[in-house]
């Protein structure tokens, strides 16, 4: 449904526009009735957003599964010494600014990243991460529905990723930091 058609509610397209123009700002909780198009809203903004370049790497199709800039230092991934290496990126691409729903039954290691056992076991034990939700999010927005019935402890980690604008995940001897810059919106009935 388009941002545009949405009648009245003034407040809150002002919102979301700011945090378009600025997400800096960091989100915003959007809290009424049922009905009121609050999920509407946020849906319709995303497709407001201008595309996002992105790093490409045209040897295996991979687009950058941390949205980051073609021109962001190496140094935005900072990996522990068993992590795998970053890709390198030969390519650019224009994509959709990220629009991350995350699901309200998500766990720890889906919003975070965590080790990727498959890849892992395939590599010959080497540890190699899985990047989450916040990865997903990066440069974009993070959109939680019902944000209220979101386990507290989530609640904290998303909070602390979007004040910080990097993740840092730390699992089976693997250490793993990367950029999180996104901002989050939530919407909960009064």
């Amino acid at each position: 449904y388009p941002f545009a058609a949405i009648i009245g509610q003034e407040d809150l397209k002002l919102c979301l526009t700011l945090c378009a123009i600025d997400p800096s700002i960091g989100g915003g909780l959007i809290r009424g009735d049922k009905g009121t198009a609050k999920s509407t809203a946020a849906r319709g903004l995303a497709h407001l957003l201008p595309k996002i370049e992105v790093g490409y790497d045209s040897r295996s199709g991979a687009l950058d599964p941390y949205n980051q800039s073609p021109s962001a230092d190496s140094d935005d991934h900072d990996n522990g010494e068993e992590a795998s290496a970053p890709r390198r990126y030969d390519e650019s691409r224009y994509i959709n600014t990220p629009f991350v729903d995350l699901p309200i039954g998500a766990t720890e290691d889906r919003v975070l990243g965590s080790i990727d056992f498959s890849a892992t076991l395939k590599g010959g034990g080497k540890p190699v991460f899985a990047p989450g939700l916040l990865a997903a999010a990066n440069r974009g927005v993070l959109y939680v529905d019902e944000v209220n019935l979101l386990p507290a402890h989530l609640v904290d980690v998303l909070l602390d990723a979007a004040a910080m604008g990097v993740n840092t995940v730390q699992r089976e001897g693997m250490a793993m930091t990367h950029p999180a810059n996104f901002f989050l919106i939530g919407t909960m009935n009064q």
